[in-house]
């Protein structure tokens, strides 16, 4: 079995909240809304955000060395989306809890 550190338990939560967060504010907020939130460039990259996000916390959850390539990624996809996300606007939510997924992603891919 492998050690679950407290800073590894701590990018899960944040990569599972991320990843309800984007998905979430997607398919409500962005849906409901329309406009630039359903662009298909936007949109799209929630919906990785999103995935990336689940897959970073699994690939953790699961115990193998790869996490380190789905955190850096994640954090990579997590940016990116924050800003994307504040540039439509009215989604603070996301941006806020996309760039703490980054951090903690980062700190576990290095």
């Amino acid at each position: 079995m492998h050690q679950m550190t407290p800073a590894m338990q701590a990018c899960i939560e944040e990569c599972l909240r991320c990843h309800s967060t984007c998905l979430g504010m997607a398919m409500n907020h962005c849906l409901e809304a329309g406009g630039k939130h359903v662009e298909p460039q936007h949109f799209r990259l929630m919906m990785a955000c999103a995935t990336i996000c689940q897959t970073s916390a699994n690939m953790m959850l699961i115990g193998t060395p790869h996490h380190k390539h789905t955190c850096a990624e994640c954090a990579e996809i997590c940016e990116e989306c924050a800003k994307s996300c504040e540039a439509v606007g009215g989604m603070e939510d996301c941006v806020a809890q996309c760039r703490k997924c980054a951090a903690s992603c980062r700190e576990l891919s290095a």
